[in-house]
C-alpha cells in the first residue's frame, strides 16, 4: 500500500483526445485495505445493494463489543470476529422469529468495523435490516405459504432483549472456543472464568433505529468502508518525518470536530491493527438476503408487498453504474488514449511477498 500509485508499481501515460494534454497515471496496489483504491467497486456494491431494497421500512442496527474483549483481538482476530458475526445474526434471527415479537424471517446485511474515530481498536458491526419479513416458525424456517409480516412503524425489536440475547450468544461462543483451544490469552482457567464473569456483569450495547433519511443513507455509509478501513485522506491534515495530524469527531461533545497529533510510529500502530486476517469476509448477509435463494425470496417479498414499481428487478433487469471517468483539467474532455505503458521495476527476491503481506517478516 505504501507503493500504491507510485512508479514502483508501473503505470501508463494517457493523452486527452480533445486537446492533447497528457499525464502519467501510476498503477494502484489493489489491496482491500488501501484508502486510495476500489472507488469503482464501492459504487458498484452500493448500486447492487440499492437494487435489492424492498419497498418497506428498514432499520439501522449496530452491535458492539465491550472494552474487555479488545485486548484479545490481536491474539484471536478470526475467532472473535467470527463470533461477533454469528452472535449478532443469531440474535436477530431468534428474536425476529419469536411470535411474541415478530414471527418472521428478516433480511440482514452486516459490515465489520474495527475502529473508532481516533483509530483505536473498537470492533463492532453496522448493518441494515428489513422492517419485516416472511412468516416463519419459531426456528426461523419460512412457512410453506408465507405472508409478509411487518414491524410496528418506527420500532424493530426491543433493544434490551437484543442486548441480553446477544451477550449470551457471544459468551457461549467464547466458552466453546476456549474449550477447543481456539482462544488464546489466558494463563489459567480461573483467569478465563473471571473474564467471563466481568463480561456478564453489565449490559451490552445494541443500537436499532429507523434511519430518518431512508435506507439509502445507511448503504452509502456502509459503502465507504467495503474496500478500505479506518481513515481516508480527507482526514489527514499534515504529515512530516515524525508526526501525523488528523481530524476526528468527539461523540462525547456532540460530534465536535477536533484534531489529534501522534507520532508516525503510533499512527501506523493504530492503523495496522485494523488490517483483517487474510481471506476474512467482512460483509455478510443473512435471512432473506443470504446468498442461497436470495432472488427467489426477494421476488416473493415484492409480490406480497404488491411492489408494482419494482417488478422490473424481478424480471432480471440490471443497471450497472457507469465507471467514473477522469475529466481533462484544460478542456473538460472525458476521452483518453493510452500512448505509453511502463512496467514496474524488478524488485529483489521476496519483496513482492512482503509487499502483499504473504510473509510475516
Amino acid at each position: 500500500m505504501a507503493r500504491c500509485r507510485t512508479k514502483e508499481l508501473g503505470g501508463h501515460r494517457q493523452q486527452c483526445a480533445c486537446c492533447g494534454f497528457d499525464e502519467i497515471r501510476y498503477n494502484s496496489c489493489r489491496n482491500r485495505h488501501c484508502p486510495k483504491c476500489h472507488g469503482s467497486e464501492q459504487a458498484k456494491w452500493y448500486a447492487k445493494q440499492k437494487q435489492r431494497l424492498l419497498p418497506c421500512e428498514y432499520f439501522h442496527v449496530a452491535f458492539a463489543l465491550p472494552e474487555e474483549v479488545n485486548r484479545l483481538v490481536a491474539l484471536n482476530p478470526t475467532t472473535i470476529y467470527n463470533a461477533l458475526f454469528e452472535a449478532a445474526s443469531e440474535t436477530i434471527r431468534i428474536i425476529a422469529a419469536d411470535p411474541k415479537h415478530l414471527g418472521a424471517q428478516v433480511g440482514t446485511l452486516f459490515l465489520l468495523h474495527t475502529w473508532g474515530q481516533t483509530l483505536q481498536l473498537h470492533p463492532h458491526l453496522h448493518g441494515i435490516v428489513t422492517g419485516g419479513g416472511l412468516s416463519c416458525n419459531a426456528s426461523g424456517k419460512v412457512d410453506a405459504a408465507p405472508k409478509w409480516v411487518s414491524c410496528r412503524p418506527g420500532f424493530f425489536l426491543p433493544v434490551r432483549v437484543l442486548s441480553r440475547v446477544y451477550r449470551g450468544k457471544f459468551l457461549a461462543l467464547m466458552e466453546t472456543a476456549y474449550r477447543e483451544n481456539r482462544l488464546q490469552g489466558f494463563a489459567t482457567p480461573n483467569a478465563f472464568r473471571g473474564w467471563m464473569m466481568s463480561l456478564a456483569s453489565h449490559d451490552w450495547v445494541v443500537y436499532a433505529k429507523a434511519p430518518m433519511a431512508g435506507p439509502e443513507v445507511v448503504l452509502k455509509y456502509l459503502a465507504r468502508y467495503t474496500h478500505r478501513v479506518a481513515i481516508g485522506h480527507s482526514r489527514l491534515i499534515s504529515i512530516n518525518e515524525q508526526m501525523v495530524t488528523f481530524t476526528y469527531k468527539d461523540y462525547r461533545q456532540k460530534s465536535r470536530s477536533k484534531t489529534m497529533t501522534v507520532s508516525g510510529v503510533e499512527f501506523l500502530r493504530r492503523w495496522v491493527q485494523h488490517v483483517l486476517p487474510r481471506g476474512f469476509v467482512k460483509i455478510r448477509q443473512y435471512g432473506l438476503l443470504a446468498n442461497r435463494c436470495r432472488e427467489e425470496k426477494l421476488g416473493l417479498c415484492r409480490r406480497l408487498l404488491l411492489a408494482i414499481a419494482t417488478m422490473w428487478f424481478a424480471c432480471g433487469v440490471r443497471v450497472e453504474p457507469e465507471r467514473p471517468r477522469r475529466v481533462c483539467p484544460y478542456c473538460g474532455g472525458r476521452v483518453w488514449t493510452i500512448v505509453e505503458r511502463f512496467a514496474a521495476p524488478v524488485l529483489p527476491p521476496g519483496s513482492i511477498r512482503r509487499l502483499r503481506g504473504w510473509d510475516s517478516s
